[in-house]
């Protein structure tokens, strides 16, 4: 473990330093000294199907060796891209391990993207082979890659070494959540899994306790599924649940957790509201982390009903994560806030001229995080437009106060009315303290007297029936909570928001849809 709890929160950041070595190699952290030391320790969890499969250090580690062996008989060498078009599963963390001890990097790619998003990626990447499955194969026709799968492999391969990579060399180029061709990649050295570690601890009230046991509904292809719960657990000795969904649902998650002993549970915002909407408690777990979205005070005393706990919120994005969580063992979370900055990384909110400002700025993060990125791929001009000085801008606006930072708006989301600059946020969460509200998705909507309005697209909760007296009594619901000036002018009612592959709301797509409506 990174963390070692003191009296204050501000205390343990005091003390923290990274202590990154010469030669580092996520390999070596996520598997091969642990199968080295406790080789019969269980790593892996599947869940996926009726009887539950284990996996073993040393299990994970020969299932590596032979994919490392599969990519060497292909001549893969060190620096080359490959990518990985797996769900959860035992291959899935075997490819990225095999990947990155070879000194290679690994390009994770999500099963939810199609011909276009697939293709894109893997031309910008260049990369040349992708380890799948059957169904990933079929995905890829058409792709210039060759698929390499688990029959292409040898039944025995290794031993092998890690390659021996510094911090800073090149392990990992994950996509940004775009779901087009536009999205960026954000290339990773190996000092990203301990960049990771001191926040993910945090946000599990210090992760590692006997016991624990870690699940994510959210894809191993996203960094949040990859370097939030997969490659942390396995670095600290806490066994993973692979667990493929079709689809989410409450019950099914409720089901996964009892069947697999899970005590430990990243939940995406989205998974949240539905389990909350389902009225779904999940009991026997000791922390939840939440992240992607901000919570509001509604979901946090839900969380307290629902869990028996409260959620630990934390932020960060894929060029730079986990930056800033709460963490209830330490302090009690603070509603509207994100949280505090995790030990070993700077947040703050800065001005135009790049200095700390208690008035509302952009949320930037300190030259320095181990968890932030080289650069992207490719794109020396997108990676000094993401600087201002020594800050990396993370696109967001918030208000620093009191060591927390509380979230505003992305740059881009940030509506301005009458004069006034509202956060879709807050607005939010109000709306989804409404029995009636399912989930809601707040924009701006061009508007010629005031710039724009207040547009909320609203999803109802079954057997609530949407209505104009619905709509005027959720405007209502909203001006007698908030600034008067902050209400939804305009509500329409929908099945379903649309959602990234990580489950936020697309909120671009929102916007394009208010802007056609007054066409």
């Amino acid at each position: 473990m990174m963390l070692r709890p003191a009296q204050t929160w501000e205390d343990m950041r005091a003390r923290f330093h990274w202590g990154l070595p010469p030669v580092l190699n996520m390999a070596a952290q996520a598997c091969d000294t642990w199968a080295a030391q406790v080789p019969g320790q269980v790593a892996l969890i599947d869940a996926t199907g009726a009887a539950l499969q284990r996996l073993d250090y040393a299990g994970l580690q020969a299932l590596s060796w032979r994919v490392q062996a599969g990519l060497l008989a292909r001549g893969v060498a060190p620096g080359d891209r490959v990518g990985v078009l797996l769900s959860q599963s035992f291959l899935t963390a075997a490819a990225h391990i095999a990947i990155w001890r070879m000194g290679a990097i690994s390009v994770p790619l999500f099963k939810l993207f199609r011909h276009d998003a697939l293709a894109s990626r893997l031309a910008d990447s260049g990369a040349a082979h992708v380890i799948t499955d059957d169904e990933g194969a079929v995905m890829l026709a058409g792709v210039a890659v060759r698929p390499l799968q688990l029959g292409d492999l040898p039944t025995q391969a290794g031993p092998f070494q890690a390659h021996p990579t510094g911090p800073d060399d090149p392990a990992v180029l994950i996509y940004t959540s775009g779901t087009t061709g536009s999205a960026k990649g954000a290339l990773h050295g190996h000092r990203v899994l301990t960049g990771h570690l001191p926040g993910v601890e945090a946000s599990h009230d210090f992760l590692g306790q006997p016991g624990d046991c870690l699940w994510t509904p959210a894809d191993w292809a996203w960094i949040g599924g990859l370097f939030d719960v997969l490659m942390p657990g396995l670095a600290l000795g806490v066994p993973v649940v692979a667990a493929r969904m079709a689809k989410f649902t409450p019950q099914g998650a409720q089901a996964i957790c009892q069947r697999a002993g899970v005590r430990n549970v990243f939940f995406p915002p989205t998974a949240l509201r539905m389990l909350r909407a389902a009225d779904c408690s999940i009991s026997g777990l000791r922390s939840v982390a939440s992240g992607g979205e901000p919570l509001g005070a509604e979901m946090l005393a839900w969380g307290r009903d629902a869990f028996g706990l409260v959620i630990n919120e934390f932020y960060g994005q894929t060029e730079c994560n986990m930056v800033l969580s709460a963490c209830g063992a330490m302090f009690a979370p603070r509603p509207g806030a994100t949280g505090r900055a995790v030990p070993g990384h700077d947040v703050a909110v800065i001005d135009a001229a790049g200095q700390p400002t208690e008035a509302e700025g952009d949320i930037a993060v300190k030259r320095g995080s181990a968890s932030m990125m080289l650069g992207y791929w490719n794109r020396p001009e997108a990676t000094a437009e993401k600087f201002r000085g020594e800050w990396m801008l993370t696109g967001d606006r918030g208000v620093a106060r009191d060591g927390f930072i509380c979230f505003v708006g992305r740059e881009d989301d940030v509506i301005t009315s009458a004069g006034y600059r509202i956060g879709p946020a807050e607005i939010e969460d109000c709306l989804l303290t409404h029995p009636g509200v399912a989930t809601v998705g707040v924009v701006g909507k061009p508007c010629p007297l005031r710039t724009e309005i207040v547009k909320a697209y609203v999803v109802l909760k079954p057997g609530a029936s949407p209505s104009p007296d619905l709509a005027a009594e959720l405007q209502a619901y909203v001006k007698e909570r908030l600034a008067s000036y902050s209400y939804p002018r305009e509500i329409s009612f929908l099945d379903a928001l649309p959602m990234t592959v990580t489950g936020k709301v697309i909120r671009k797509e929102l916007k394009a849809r208010a802007a056609q409506e007054i066409a």
